[in-house]
C-alpha cells in the first residue's frame, strides 16, 4: 500500500467544523441556517467519496499536522477501513440533515441552531475517528465527540434529560478519557509506537504476553462503552430522551459506531489477528485472547434481544435491538476469520441503514400521532403506510430475512463461524434472529392488519411485569418516562391529540406521501432503499468491496 500526502482527509473533517461556526452565527435566520447543514454534508461526502477509488487500489491519502507528544503524530489516514466509517457517516449526515429540518420544525423544538451546530460537530468528530491513523488520534477525536453529543443528549433540557446526558459523559468518559488512554499508554511501552498497521504491530507479537493481553483487554473494554457491550451499555437506553434524529446518529451514524469501528482498530490494526490467537491460555483455542471477546458479544445479542421483547416503548425496544446488533459486529471481529471478519465489517453500514430508518419511523410517528408506545399502535398502518412499510423492510434486515442488507452480514458471519471451527457462536447467531423476528414482527403485523378494537393481548409486555403494566400501575419506570419523547405532553399541549388512536380510529391516508412532510418520508424511504441496494447488490453499492479490501490486506487471514 502506498501512502500520499495529501489535504483531503483534512478537508473532509474541517468543513463540517466550519460548518458548526457558520450555523451558530446564521441562528436568527432558519432557512441559512440549514442551508449551511445541508451543504456542509454534501461536501464532506463528496470528499469523502473522492478517496474510495484511491483506498481500493491501495492508495492511502495522509495528512500529518505535526507531533502531539514525543514519538507520536497527529496524523489523519485515508485507509481502507477509515474510508468504510467515513463513508458512512458523511452519506447518512446529508440523509439525517433533511430529517432533522422536518423534525425540528414539525415540533416546533426549542434551541434549534445549538442542535443542528453540536450535530455537525459530532459527525466531524466521527469522520475523525475514521481518519485517525494512531491510537491517540482516536482518542482525541473520541473526547471531542462526547463532548459535542452531550447537548443532543441533553437537548429537552428536563431533569431527566441531563440525567441521561450526565449519564452518558460518566460512561463516555471513562469509556475514552480513562480506558482508551490507558491502553494506549500500554501499547506505546510495549512497541514504540500506536499507529495502525494492517495486521497489526510487529513488536506486539514479541512483547510480553501479560501486558499485551492486559493492553488488549483495556482498549477492548474501552471502546466497548461506547459500542454498549453489556454490562457498560446503561447509557443507551437512557439517551432515548433526545430527540429521535439524535437517537438514530447515536445509534446509526456516529457514536455507537465508533465505539465498534475502534474495537476493530484494535482487532485488525493495533495487534492483529495473528498475535490475538497466539495470546491467552491453550485452552482458549484458536480464538486465543479474542474468545472472552466473542462470549461478550454472544451474551450481549442474547440478552439484549430478550430484554427488547418486553419493552413497549418503541424506542426503547429499538434501544436494546440496537445493543444487541452491535454485537454482531464484535463477534464477527472477534472470530478472526475471514468471512466473518467481512460479516462483522459489512454489518456497519448494513445496521446503520436498517436502524436509522426504524428511528426515522418510530420519529416520524411520534411527530405526527404522538405516540410511542407499540401497544397503541393496532391499525396505525392505515394513518402511516409508507413509514410502516419501511419499517416492516427494516425490521426484515434485521432478523437476516434475505434481499435485505442484514442478510448479506449475517450469512457472511455464519459461515465464518462454522469455517473457524465455532459453530456454537452460529448457533447464537439464529437464535438472535429468531429473537428479532419475535420482537419486530408484531410491530409490523399490529400496524396492517389489526385495529384498535380488534387487537391481540400482548403478553410481554401487558403481563404483570411487562413493560406497559409497570408504567399504567404505578406512575412508572422513571426510565420508560425519560424516553417519551420531549413534549409528548405538556410543552405541546396544542389541542392534538396525543398517544394512540384518536377517536373513531385511524385516518387513512393513501400511498402518496399524505401522511406527513417529505422532509421526513424521503430520508425513511432513502435509508429504507439503501438497505435493499445493500442487500441485493452488495458489491454494487461499494461497502462490500471496500470490506473485501480491508481483509484482504490483512496477512494470514483465509477467506
Amino acid at each position: 500500500m502506498t501512502e500520499i500526502a495529501a489535504v483531503r482527509p483534512l478537508a473532509a473533517v474541517l468543513v463540517s467544523f466550519v460548518a458548526a461556526g457558520l450555523i451558530l452565527v446564521s441562528g436568527r435566520r432558519p432557512n441559512l441556517r440549514e442551508a449551511w447543514t445541508i451543504l456542509a454534508s454534501v461536501s464532506m461526502f463528496g470528499l469523502v467519496a473522492s478517496m474510495v477509488p484511491a483506498a481500493l487500489d491501495g492508495d492511502i491519502l495522509v495528512t500529518n499536522l505535526g507531533t502531539i507528544v514525543p514519538g507520536i503524530d497527529f496524523l489523519l489516514r485515508a485507509d481502507p477501513l477509515g474510508v468504510l466509517f467515513a463513508s458512512l457517516a458523511s452519506l447518512l449526515w446529508i440523509v439525517t440533515s433533511f430529517y432533522s429540518i422536518g423534525y425540528m420544525r414539525g415540533l416546533d423544538e426549542d434551541n434549534q441552531t445549538r442542535y443542528f451546530a453540536s450535530f455537525a460537530v459530532s459527525v466531524a468528530a466521527a469522520v475523525g475517528i475514521a481518519f485517525s491513523g494512531n491510537l491517540l488520534t482516536i482518542f482525541v477525536f473520541y473526547e471531542v465527540l462526547s463532548v459535542a453529543t452531550y447537548p443532543l443528549v441533553a437537548h429537552d433540557e428536563t431533569e431527566e434529560a441531563r440525567a441521561a446526558g450526565r449519564k452518558y459523559l460518566a460512561y463516555t468518559f471513562f469509556g475514552g478519557g480513562v480506558l482508551v488512554l490507558a491502553g494506549t499508554t500500554l501499547v506505546y511501552w510495549l512497541a514504540g509506537t500506536v499507529d495502525f498497521t494492517p495486521g497489526g504491530i510487529t513488536a506486539l507479537a514479541n512483547a510480553d504476553p501479560t501486558a499485551a493481553t492486559l493492553a488488549f483487554i483495556v482498549l477492548a473494554v474501552g471502546f466497548g462503552v461506547k459500542a454498549g457491550l453489556m454490562p457498560l451499555h446503561q447509557w443507551l437506553p437512557e439517551a432515548m430522551v433526545a430527540p429521535t434524529p439524535v437517537s438514530g446518529l447515536l445509534h446509526a451514524v456516529a457514536v455507537v459506531k465508533s465505539g465498534v469501528f475502534g474495537i476493530a482498530r484494535v482487532v485488525l490494526d493495533v495487534f492483529g489477528p495473528e498475535t490475538l490467537a497466539a495470546l491467552g491460555p491453550d485452552r482458549f483455542g484458536d480464538l486465543g485472547i479474542a474468545l472472552p471477546l466473542a462470549a461478550l458479544a454472544a451474551i450481549t445479542l442474547t440478552v439484549a434481544s430478550i430484554i427488547a421483547l418486553r419493552k413497549d416503548h418503541l424506542k426503547r425496544r429499538l434501544a436494546y435491538s440496537t445493543i444487541s446488533q452491535l454485537s454482531y459486529i464484535v463477534l464477527g471481529l472477534a472470530l478472526l476469520e475471514g468471512d466473518a471478519l467481512i460479516g462483522g465489517l459489512l454489518h456497519i453500514p448494513a445496521h446503520a441503514f436498517m436502524k436509522l430508518t426504524l428511528f426515522f419511523c418510530a420519529g416520524i410517528i411520534h411527530v405526527e400521532t404522538h405516540t410511542d408506545y407499540i401497544s397503541e399502535m393496532a391499525g396505525i398502518g392505515k394513518r402511516m403506510p409508507l413509514t410502516m412499510l419501511a419499517f416492516g423492510v427494516a425490521a426484515a434486515g434485521m432478523a437476516g430475512i434475505p434481499l435485505v442488507a442484514g442478510f448479506v452480514s449475517k450469512w457472511y458471519i455464519v459461515i465464518g463461524a462454522f469455517e473457524g471451527g465455532n459453530g456454537i457462536f452460529a448457533g447464537v447467531l439464529l437464535l438472535s434472529g429468531i429473537l428479532n423476528i419475535a420482537y419486530f414482527w408484531p410491530i409490523v403485523y399490529q400496524a396492517f392488519f389489526e385495529t384498535p378494537d380488534d387487537t391481540d393481548e400482548k403478553p410481554l409486555v401487558e403481563g404483570p411485569y411487562g413493560g406497559r403494566d409497570r408504567v399504567v400501575a404505578d406512575g412508572g419506570d422513571a426510565a420508560d418516562h425519560a424516553v417519551d419523547d420531549h413534549h409528548a405532553d405538556s410543552d405541546h399541549d396544542d389541542g392534538h391529540h396525543h398517544g394512540g388512536p384518536p377517536a373513531g380510529g385511524w385516518e387513512t391516508r393513501d400511498w402518496r406521501g399524505g401522511e406527513s412532510t417529505w422532509f421526513m418520508l424521503g430520508p425513511i424511504l432513502t435509508a429504507a432503499s439503501l438497505s435493499l441496494i445493500l442487500g441485493v447488490v452488495p458489491h454494487t453499492a461499494v461497502f462490500l468491496r471496500i470490506v473485501e479490501t480491508i481483509v484482504g490486506n490483512l496477512p494470514g487471514v483465509m477467506g
